[in-house]
């Protein structure tokens, strides 16, 4: 009995902890001059083998209508190709802990478009949730001691592409839904589309990864990132079914918190009292922004994939 009260508790550690683990992969992967849509074509090919083999296992079907397919598309778009091409880049130039503190901002950047989209209703806290977290960005860009070197600060715009675009996302399916796909099906569906962009972008632009072996550590980094990241988000999905979705949005807190102590075990990373400042910051903020059980849902929070890169 113990067990199972304890159990959702449990697979939310692990969901945080696992999507925690793509920041520092994400680095790993880029360590060696890997350029974004070449990473994008090979982390969208496993991912669709890793969804494929979900939906066979589940007696899912690919989507079935013209409507599914094109929020498929919109979904690669604006939740996979541009959001991910920002973030490869900006792992070349940032620690992968700030890349982590950096995806908290995706409740508190959905915020203000759901206001202006109609999928949420004004609160005085959680615009002070968003303004906790741009306090945050602050603390990070402005001291010149807050980062390793001062001139990363400039990268930090390039970082907040990725939470914005998923912000983006989150409105875009609280709006319009998910083309009568459920979220496994829309991320495969996304998957195959985004290769369709991808792929023709990564030859174009000559970033094209040779998938030959013997494969390095960044092959392996991305392997791990992709296949880790669907399959986590099939559990959060599971856990909103289970345990409702206020309670599965806590991951988010989990995702930043676990990001940054994978970045300093796995990658040294170190960081200065105006990050830590600026961590605590943000989390405060994501605790004003998160709905109560008691208010309408809103499209950014409970939609928002809440680890970055997924598809």
């Amino acid at each position: 009995m113990i067990e199972r009260r304890f159990a959702p508790y449990l697979l939310l550690l692990m969901l945080g902890a696992g999507w925690g683990l793509t920041q520092p992969m994400t680095k790993i992967a880029v360590s060696t001059g890997f350029r974004p849509f070449g990473l994008i074509v090979w982390q969208l090919t496993i991912s669709a083998l890793v969804l494929g083999g979900l939906m066979l296992a589940t007696g899912r079907r690919p989507p079935q209508t013209l409507r599914g397919w094109r929020m498929c598309a919109v979904i690669a778009l604006v939740g996979t190709v541009i959001p991910n091409s920002a973030s490869y880049l900006a792992a070349r130039h940032l620690p992968s802990g700030i890349l982590s503190i950096m995806l908290s901002m995706v409740p508190m950047l959905a915020f203000p478009l759901a206001l202006a989209m109609g999928n949420d209703r004004f609160a005085p806290l959680r615009l002070l949730g968003l303004v906790c977290g741009l306090g945050g960005v602050a603390l990070i860009a402005l001291p010149g001691s807050s980062l390793p070197q001062p001139g990363m600060a400039a990268w930090l715009p390039v970082a907040l592409i990725g939470p914005a675009f998923y912000a983006v996302e989150a409105n875009v399916v609280a709006t319009w839904g998910t083309g009568g796909n459920d979220p496994i099906q829309l991320l495969f569906g996304a998957s195959l589309v985004g290769l369709v962009f991808a792929v023709p972008m990564a030859l174009a632009s000559g970033q094209w990864i040779d998938p030959s072996p013997p494969w390095g550590a960044p092959v392996h980094a991305l392997m791990v990132s992709a296949t880790v990241s669907p399959l986590v988000y099939a559990g959060y999905v599971w856990l909103i079914g289970k345990a409702g979705s206020v309670f599965a949005a806590q991951v988010s807190y989990l995702v930043t918190g676990t990001g940054v102590l994978w970045a300093m075990a796995i990658l040294g990373e170190r960081y200065s009292g105006w990050v830590w400042a600026a961590m605590a910051l943000m989390l405060a903020g994501l605790a004003l922004v998160r709905p109560r059980e008691a208010e309408p849902p809103a499209g950014a929070c409970e939609t928002a994939r809440p680890g970055g890169p997924l598809a």
